[in-house]
């Protein structure tokens, strides 16, 4: 993939400017990922939070005529609402696209998933197989959700996290399921799901005629990737991307949010 890095001062401003003075954007669907991107990475997930501008800014745009959230996340869905802090209306799609709920004031309103009995079965082998691949090695653990089961090495040495993702990615292979390789996370789903299909389909249902996607992570490229030419993509932070624009971390990625909540109003 090319390094598409411009300066998100000019460029990006100057996209975001015209995007919000064009009527025919509408509804206007701004879509986000969350760890790293709205809250800044911790070695404990559990201490994610988005910034506190970030909470302010959602909630200003979420209170636009025209404008709809949405937070498109690897996390199980159940988490990624407890840490969100979004306004009643925003879409969260989890596990990277095989959940889908909305934020209402009374909690969510939930898509239910369904797995058959063979996917159950192999969601099941699942835990079990990546429980030893984690077996025995420092700062590797797992995670299970709804729909997969991901290996976690933030808080390993490099090449116990080395070690453990090869093998991760092996059994991935070995058990025919998807296996989607990110930061420090490789993940094992039972059903098939990626962010820019789910991106896709909700802009579809939405009638959204451009969609602001901002990411950070490697899983984020399929969401950029599958994106149109006159959509906004922005990638969070260093690497390779598809993506048209690029800021520096969360906190650039807020301030760029607030640049559209101002040309809004």
């Amino acid at each position: 993939m090319a390094d598409t890095t411009t300066d998100p001062t000019t460029d990006l401003t100057a996209r975001l400017t015209a995007l919000a003075a064009d009527p025919a954007a509408r509804p206007l669907l701004v879509a986000l990922d969350f760890d790293g991107t709205l809250a800044p990475l911790q070695d404990d997930p559990s201490a994610s939070r988005i910034l506190p501008a970030g909470v302010e800014v959602l909630a200003a745009l979420a209170a636009l005529d025209g404008v709809v959230l949405a937070l498109v996340s690897g996390r199980a869905m159940g988490d990624l609402h407890a840490l969100a802090q979004v306004p009643p209306g925003t879409y969260l799609i989890g596990s990277h696209g095989a959940e889908r709920a909305r934020v209402t004031q009374f909690g969510l309103d939930r898509d239910v998933v369904e797995l058959t009995h063979e996917q159950a079965d192999r969601l099941a082998a699942l835990g079990a197989r990546t429980a030893a691949v984690a077996r025995g090695r420092d700062g590797v653990w797992v995670e299970t959700k709804p729909t997969a089961v991901v290996v976690h090495t933030r808080l390993a040495e490099r090449d116990v996290a080395d070690a453990a993702e090869a093998e991760a990615v092996a059994l991935g292979g070995e058990l025919g399921v998807g296996t989607m390789h990110g930061k420090d996370v490789v993940e094992l789903s039972v059903l098939p799901a990626d962010k820019g299909t789910a991106l896709q389909a909700l802009r579809h249902e939405l009638g959204a005629p451009v969609v602001l996607y901002a990411g950070d992570d490697v899983t984020d490229e399929h969401a950029f990737a599958a994106l149109d030419a006159d959509d906004v993509t922005v990638k969070v932070g260093p690497g390779d991307t598809v993506a048209r624009f690029r800021v520096a971390d969360p906190e650039a990625a807020v301030a760029a949010l607030a640049t559209l909540r101002d040309a809004l109003v």
